[in-house]
């Protein structure tokens, strides 16, 4: 564990010379911003329900209504959001590097809203829904004019909109799947920032790139099961510490 959050000087220049980064990034990412996480999202009137009863494809056909409206009040808390100074962080990295891949578990469009520019979602965005039946996007200027809850969709008769998020019994969208395996086995330095890593297969991610021969570093304030592997953990914040990494990444360029 390192407390002053100084990257070693052999994973600062390794850094530096990387060709191609993979930032993986969980929950405790969003959290900063106020986001809660999954479980945490059960409050007031939604405490009695388990997350299982509002994130599946069975609660949403036996009261669509209901998980409808507990995501809008997710919505709510996305959309008063702002990114954090973790995810400018990684935007600056951009700027130092060729190539910056961050696949995220998040729902919550953070990494983009910040200016990421390769992000690829593996559960999907809260801010974006879509046919229940047909899986077609369904814009926001359609959501606005309706009246039901949930909105009718613009495609099938008897479908309803839906998050286009990935619940529980449901495959995560092939495309990002691909994608980010793709960079980590090309990628030379792999970061692992705010997840639990043990919801597969993004947990499976860092090790890919360890077997190409990345580097891998974990930000988390707690142990996980990637701890072993990294060749070094900090322990603090994702903005403390990406921001002192973007600054020692400068220096050592600088030099």
């Amino acid at each position: 564990m390192t407390s002053d959050f100084k990257l070693t000087d052999s994973l600062l220049h390794r850094l530096a010379g990387a060709r191609h980064v993979l930032v993986l990034t969980g929950a405790g990412m969003s959290a900063e911003s106020g986001i809660p996480t999954f479980r945490d999202a059960q409050t007031g009137m939604w405490a009695k329900y388990r997350p299982e009863e509002l994130a599946t494809p069975e609660a949403f056909e036996a009261n669509p209504s209901r998980v409808w409206e507990w995501y809008e009040e997710r919505r709510r808390s996305v959309c008063q959001a702002q990114p954090h100074a973790g995810h400018v962080a990684l935007v600056q990295l951009e700027s130092l590097l060729p190539s910056i891949c961050v696949v995220t578990q998040n729902v919550d469009g953070l990494h983009q809203q910040a200016g990421s520019s390769d992000v690829w979602e593996l559960h999907g965005n809260i801010l974006r829904s879509k046919c229940h039946v047909s899986h077609r996007p369904i814009s926001r200027e359609w959501l606005a004019d309706s009246t039901h809850s949930p909105p009718r969709s613009p495609y099938v008769r008897h479908g309803l909109a839906r998050p286009d998020v990935v619940w529980f019994g449901e495959v995560l969208p092939q495309t990002a799947i691909d994608a980010a395996m793709a960079a980590a086995s090309r990628c030379d330095f792999c970061f692992s920032i705010g997840t639990t890593s043990m919801v597969q297969p993004a947990a499976s991610l860092p090790l890919v790139a360890l077997e190409a021969g990345a580097a891998l570093v974990e930000i988390n304030p707690h142990e996980t099961p990637l701890s072993l592997h990294a060749e070094q953990c900090f322990r603090g914040k994702a903005s403390d510490v990406l921001t002192s990494i973007i600054d020692q990444l400068r220096a050592c360029k600088d030099t």
